[in-house]
């Protein structure tokens, strides 16, 4: 029998205590030597400053005038929201399955410690992580385990893991302490990466879902969650038995920890994925080609703030708000109407040109060599070219394999070359169009081209076409604002003929469409309703170039110009963006209001960096600005004008429109501006280069491949009954207003005669 030694067990329990005290203390220093980075050791900790206000990469916003959101620009694409915008089931599934006690610790959960030691010690794979919540908010949003914390000991594969998970340990206590346990459950969701450059739960629902992250359902609150563990492996594009398998696991963790019943839980295991997959990326959503325009702005903005205040805000990662004068309804009516219209031209066209190219001279000719020099102007082939040399060069350009291109049926794959590609694309034919509120000079919408995806040039700003007839309400405001002309003179349609006097050398006589003169005589009105050349010739004639030139400047047309006779069929090249701002001075009573496309910019916190307020010059008397509106109605309301098929429309009933279309030479640019007493709106249609067009001007004229799409829009906003401030109506008549007409004299045959005018040297015509 073994005496009982009270002593012996004493001195193990002292050394016990020993022990315990020493490691104990030894675990504080460790901690005290990781916090203050002893002798550079372990690494800096984040700014307690940082802590107060924790930071992640935020998306900026481009928000519309009524409020809906049209795209983010973005390094990861991320937008945070509140606790009361999240699904009870979200916050189940993600308690149940990464940290059911949650509610219970400060941060760090002794029994997950030993749980994983536990597991650690028998080689058990299944017992679960140590981490918490907060933790992974320590690790996700301070980014713990950067090269930028890291010190000496960095490198040493155990130790660094120890150094980091200590940090995570420090952070998470501070966490707790500075934040309650909503505010740090979504720090974690709003920063959390869901795979496919999807970050926080917002965007998650709505790139999985296509819906709210408080509307998801128990089923995808599941699989969201379940995807943290590795977004990767557990992709459900990609990898989608995984994906069901985890979310699955999800759902026995929420059954497990009494969030869901058990006879709910064997019903929901068995139900598909059933996504919704849209990628919120830069070619999609609203308003594209806005954006891209934007993006240029917004970026020399952002340089500019920052050099001025000493801030350091980025555009793709500081959760800018950026509010924009677009309407959302606007921008969708004109996306469809422009859809619509381009898809019924692109097979007129197609069928047009049936069996041949559409590349062609002034005479009609194909162009030889078009695709060559097409290619050569590549970058890619600029690049390649330096590269492996021009002969491999070609080789690779024509060498086929298989492509997604674009079609008016929907993306479709085919296998072709980059050359045979090239010559894909060419035959399609682009557009521009944009809408102004003439009142303050907000841009309502705006699409720049048929597909931002595959055609990235903006026909709005970016592009500059000849107007063709579009451009003669100019020629006619400068004779009438320099008292050349009235409203009511009438004008005989015959040739007119520039020569050494005007600045040509030999002779320049303008024809009219048809190469006809009627020879008769021709109110203001009706010339520039039917859109005769002849008369612009007249008033060109008499009140010179360098005059045209001056007005068109002064209400907001910004491209240099050619001072010569030509320019009064509009043969200097101008943008949408300009056309529509400058037709805005017709309707805004003579003033000019430069085109204004954001409204403020706030910062992640609501703070207003900058707000834009309109910019306005009156440049015409309100009574020229009307004399303008009424002469351009002829074209809708008169027998014979230009725009009267947009009655078709049902949209020129119980309305005042006035309009202009346009038709540059060989039909290369078909144009049409339209404007009703709140909105203005201007649009383009050709091909990507001059030579690529209609064979006739019956079908290439303005009043046919533009046209139609401006109907279709008016037509979709009249019937939106929320839009109610662009309803139809008249334009405002301006008070006193007295038409200032002359005494209409006539010769012994009863033909018109013109009152002779001189102009500021004299000379009388």
């Amino acid at each position: 029998m073994i005496a009982f030694q009270p002593g012996k067990y004493r001195r193990k329990i002292v050394l016990l205590w020993r022990y315990s005290i020493l490691g104990l203390l030894s675990f504080i220093l460790f901690v005290l030597a990781v916090s203050v980075n002893f002798l550079w050791l372990f690494g800096g900790m984040p700014d307690l400053k940082i802590l107060e206000n924790p930071k992640s990469e935020l998306a900026s916003e481009v928000i519309s005038e009524d409020g809906k959101s049209l795209g983010k620009y973005f390094t990861e694409n991320r937008t945070p929201i509140g606790f009361d915008e999240v699904s009870t089931n979200l916050i189940n599934a993600l308690i149940a399955t990464e940290d059911a006690r949650f509610e219970d610790h400060s941060g760090i959960d002794p029994r997950s410690l030993i749980r994983v030691a536990k597991g650690i010690l028998t080689v058990n794979t299944s017992s679960g992580g140590g981490s918490t919540l907060t933790q992974q908010v320590a690790k996700n949003l301070f980014q713990t385990r950067s090269e930028k914390y890291r010190g000496f000991l960095g490198g040493i594969p155990v130790v660094k893991t120890i150094i980091s998970k200590t940090k995570e340990w420090i952070l998470s206590v501070v966490l707790e302490r500075k934040y309650t346990k909503q505010e740090i459950m979504m720090m974690y969701l709003n920063t959390v990466s869901f795979g496919n450059n999807t970050y926080g739960i917002k965007v998650a629902a709505k790139t999985y879902f296509d819906k709210e992250a408080d509307d998801l359902t128990v089923n995808e609150a599941a699989l969201l969650v379940g995807m943290l563990q590795n977004p990767t492996l557990y992709n459900p594009l990609r990898l989608p038995v995984n994906a069901l398998n985890r979310r699955n696991t999800v759902l026995a963790q929420m059954a497990k920890y009494d969030y869901l019943a058990d006879e709910d839980f064997e019903t929901f295991k068995e139900k598909p994925l059933n996504l919704k997959f849209t990628v919120d990326g830069h070619n999609t959503g609203l308003a594209p080609y806005f954006r891209e325009s934007m993006r240029g702005y917004m970026k020399a903005w952002v340089r500019r703030y920052n050099e001025e205040t000493g801030s350091n805000i980025d555009l793709n990662t500081s959760g800018l708000r950026i509010y924009t004068t677009i309407d959302s309804r606007m921008q969708q009516y004109q996306e469809e109407a422009i859809r619509e219209h381009m898809k019924q031209q692109q097979k007129i066209f197609d069928q047009h040109w049936k069996g041949r190219n559409p590349w062609i001279d002034d005479r009609g000719r194909e162009m030889p060599g078009f695709i060559d020099k097409a290619v050569r102007r590549l970058p890619y082939f600029i690049t390649l070219k330096n590269l492996v040399g021009e002969e491999e060069a070609w080789k690779v350009m024509n060498r086929p394999y298989k492509m997604r291109v674009f079609s008016w049926d929907g993306e479709k794959e085919m296998t072709m070359s980059p050359v045979d590609s090239i010559k894909y694309y060419k035959r399609f034919l682009r557009a521009g169009m944009m809408s102004m509120d003439p009142r303050n000079g907000h841009v309502k919408a705006w699409v720049g081209g048929i597909n931002f995806k595959y055609f990235k040039y903006d026909h709005v700003k970016q592009g500059r076409r000849q107007p063709g007839s579009t451009f003669k309400p100019f020629v006619y405001v400068a004779g009438i604002d320099k008292n050349f002309l009235t409203p009511c003179d009438h004008v005989m349609d015959e040739p007119v003929t520039f020569g050494p006097a005007d600045g040509v050398d030999g002779e320049y006589t303008p024809k009219n469409t048809g190469d006809s003169f009627s020879y008769q005589s021709l109110s203001l009105r009706q010339a520039l309703g039917k859109s005769v050349n002849s008369v612009s010739a007249y008033i060109m004639k008499m009140v010179k170039p360098d005059a045209v030139v001056q007005y068109a400047h002064k209400l907001g047309i910004t491209s240099e110009l050619p001072a010569t006779p030509a320019l009064c069929l509009g043969t200097g090249d101008v943008s949408v963006y300009e056309m529509v701002g400058a037709y805005c001075s017709f309707a805004n009573g003579g003033y000019k209001t430069e085109p204004m496309t954001i409204l403020k910019i706030e910062d992640r916190y609501g703070n207003v960096l900058q707000e834009f307020h309109e910019k306005q010059n009156q440049e015409l008397s309100e009574n020229t600005a009307y004399d303008m509106l009424y002469l351009m109605r002829g074209a809708v309301e008169d027998p014979g004008g230009t725009a009267g098929r947009l009655s078709q429309y049902g949209v020129t009933q119980g309305n005042e429109i006035a309009a202009k279309t346009g038709t540059s030479q060989n039909h290369s640019d078909g144009w049409f501006m339209g404007m009703t007493q709140h909105l203005v709106s201007g649009l383009w249609v050709g091909g990507e280069d001059r030579s690529i067009h209609f064979r006739t001007i019956a079908l290439g004229q303005g009043g046919r491949v533009a046209m139609p799409a401006w109907g279709a829009f008016m037509k979709k906003v009249y019937n939106d009954q929320t839009l109610i401030q662009y309803r139809k109506g008249p334009f405002v008549k301006p008070e006193n207003y007295v038409k200032n007409c002359n005494t209409i004299t006539t010769d012994s045959t009863g033909t018109y005669i013109p009152p002779a005018r001189s102009d500021d040297e004299g000379v009388l015509f």
